[in-house]
């Protein structure tokens, strides 16, 4: 007999922790969490990066892509370094009308082409 009040007590509980819907706050409260990216509702993909020194020395790529459509390899420090603002995160395409010319950008692919045969020259021993 004792059994069936606790039984009785986790069914309720359970009920009325799974069935009964949670309690909601209103959407755009002043208790909101936002990421430090976003400024005032606008998205600011760098956030407020602040480099220690500049030019920035950087081990690992982490490439942006700013408005002008110039890759920056060393992330959002560098970007800020060169007062450029960060459009994307990753590297700029080479085809995504940036303010390079097509003849830069068609050297920039044979300069690609270049590298990957002289990289399978030297791996065959032909260098």
């Amino acid at each position: 007999m004792v059994g069936i009040p606790k039984a009785t007590f986790f069914s309720a509980v359970f009920i009325a922790i799974c069935v009964f819907p949670p309690v909601i706050a209103e959407y755009g409260s002043s208790s909101e969490i936002r990421l430090p990216s976003e400024v005032a509702g606008e998205k600011n993909v760098c956030g407020n990066a602040v480099p220690s020194s500049c030019p920035v020395n950087c081990f690992r790529a982490d490439p942006v892509c700013s408005v002008d459509g110039v890759t920056y390899w060393c992330g959002c420090t560098e970007a800020a370094c060169a007062g450029a603002q960060v459009a994307k995160l990753g590297f700029c395409e080479v085809w995504n009308d940036g303010s390079a010319a097509l003849s830069g950008q068609a050297l920039l692919l044979v300069h690609i082409v270049w590298l990957i045969v002289l990289g399978f020259a030297v791996f065959f021993g032909l260098f």
